[in-house]
């Protein structure tokens, strides 16, 4: 929740895990791509070195270009449901609230434990020293590989907002022990890189030393800093110290390639999409702003929402604002300057939202068994939407991937054009449609290509050729739902 506003955007066996209370007590603690601005290509190479890292996992080995697009999910699927069969049943991971020492035993074994889906790894440190804990499940764990998009998962921003600290705990728990058992969750770790960081303001969780609802002195870092409030905000300027927290966030988002995130807080019952910020070229006049792709932002939010039965209701949280089916544009709900949610997709062409997973903010941990059966199907959904729209690769006319070409859905301008990775890539997040993709390099003028994206089941691919002399393109692509809409020019993009 914003100070002074209404919300907190502002294989192998394993252990049962400890309650972790410390003394407190019935509380508990808790192919096409993006570029970045700026115009240099991205580096997208998943297991960049950004800090220390646990396991050596199985060696899925290098990256290839031309032959990891080749790899057939499908392919692997009975394989893995029998080798499911086979693995021992790990005990159930309490619900409740797990310090810093309790959450690195949980990971560590973990990764251990499944070393050849998941890759675990400190992105940074925070103010007193701990360790900002990334946990990655996928099918290849270790480093980026074409047309696998990148997901990510982000919690407890707010030392004292902790629910989705441990929904992502019981996540990764879920994920990795049905991997080869559950087809659904089999297909996910085949087709997608997920990275889960379950804290990101550890000192603020561990400041906390009597938990309420409304507000705790662990919001902040350590340095009283609210860290939904310390990024470069395109709007207008944001001179704050930059935090090590947020810091470390932005080197790791200039390493992968992410696509689709969730931002995950408490002390409202909401899903939130950009803009927090705005100027009238976004609709600011009119009590809202809103982005290009304002269409895949309200599907986003919708397909969290519906599929939790207490937040599209919308109006669950005693005193606070009503959100019709459980979703709001977060200007409209109210502005903020330097949020995570905008900088991330303004620079690093990841669409993220905002996720309100309780109304109140440390509720007891009694109560986290409920939010894990509200928030499961939800949290699952929600990482299959990586998938909709178009990917592919851009090539020049001897083979090579070409990084920093703009490629732009026409009359969806971007604030910073969206480019090609380093390996050529873009991920496009669109609904099914017929759509008009502008692509353009530094040596060559614009290229126009027609593309339609259809409605088709998840995990499909679709593929379409292009005209140009110059170029060739591979794509492939996985779609869902409804409507479309248009927007003017937005501030430049600086950096």
């Amino acid at each position: 929740m914003g100070t002074g506003g209404p919300r907190g955007r502002g294989g192998g066996e394993m252990p049962s895990w400890g309650r972790g209370r410390r003394g407190v007590p019935t509380y508990g603690r808790l192919g096409t791509e993006l570029g970045t601005a700026g115009g240099r290509p991205r580096e997208g190479r998943g297991g960049a070195e950004v800090g220390p890292e646990v396991g050596d996992g199985d060696g899925d080995g290098g990256l290839a270009v031309r032959s990891a697009a080749l790899v057939s999910p499908q392919s692997m699927q009975v394989a893995r449901l029998c080798l499911g069969l086979l693995l021992p049943a790990a005990a159930a991971l309490e619900f409740a609230y797990h310090h810093q020492e309790q959450m690195e035993a949980f990971l560590k074994t973990v990764a251990r434990n499944y070393s050849s889906i998941t890759r675990l790894h400190s992105i940074g440190k925070s103010v007193q020293g701990r360790n900002l804990w990334v946990l990655v499940v996928g099918r290849f764990p270790k480093e980026h590989r074409v047309g696998i998009p990148e997901f990510k998962y982000v919690a407890n921003m707010h030392g004292d907002e902790t629910v989705g600290r441990e929904l992502l705990l019981h996540l990764i728990e879920h994920l990795v022990t049905r991997d080869g058992k559950d087809l659904e969750i089999t297909n996910l770790i085949n087709s997608t890189r997920m990275h889960f960081m379950p804290s990101m303001n550890p000192d603020g969780f561990e400041a906390v030393r009597k938990p309420d609802c409304f507000y705790s002195n662990g919001r902040e870092n350590s340095n009283h800093y609210d860290l939904n409030r310390n990024f470069p905000d395109a709007f207008e300027p944001n001179d704050v110290s930059r935090q090590p927290e947020a810091a470390a966030v932005m080197a790791w988002l200039e390493a992968e390639t992410f696509v689709l995130s969730a931002n995950l807080h408490g002390g409202a019952l909401v899903a939130s999409y950009p803009f927090d910020n705005g100027v009238p070229a976004t609709g600011t006049s009119h009590s809202r702003s809103l982005t290009p792709d304002d269409d895949v932002f309200q599907h986003l939010a919708h397909v969290y929402a519906s599929r939790n039965p207490t937040m599209k209701k919308g109006d669950q949280c005693k005193d606070k604002m009503d959100f019709p089916n459980g979703i709001t544009n977060g200007y409209a709900w109210y502005p903020l300057r330097g949020g995570m949610q905008d900088y991330n997709y303004i620079w690093e062409q990841c669409f993220e939202i905002t996720l309100e997973l309780s109304c109140c903010k440390y509720p007891h941990e009694e109560k986290l068994p409920f939010f894990w059966n509200k928030n499961k199907a939800s949290l699952i959904e929600y990482i299959k939407q990586v998938h909709l729209g178009v990917k592919g690769q851009v090539f020049d006319q001897n083979g090579n991937p070409l990084p920093n070409v703009i490629v732009e859905v026409q009359d969806r301008k971007h604030i910073c054009p969206y480019k090609t990775n380093k390996l050529g890539e873009y991920y496009l997040l669109l609904l099914p449609g017929s759509y008009v993709l502008n692509e353009a390099n530094s040596h060559e003028g614009p290229n126009i290509y027609c593309n339609e994206v259809e409605e088709e089941d998840s995990f499909h691919c679709m593929r379409y050729t292009s005209n140009s002399p110059s170029m060739k393109k591979e794509s492939f692509c996985n779609p869902l739902t409804t409507s479309h809409s248009q927007h003017e020019q937005f501030p430049r993009c600086l950096r």
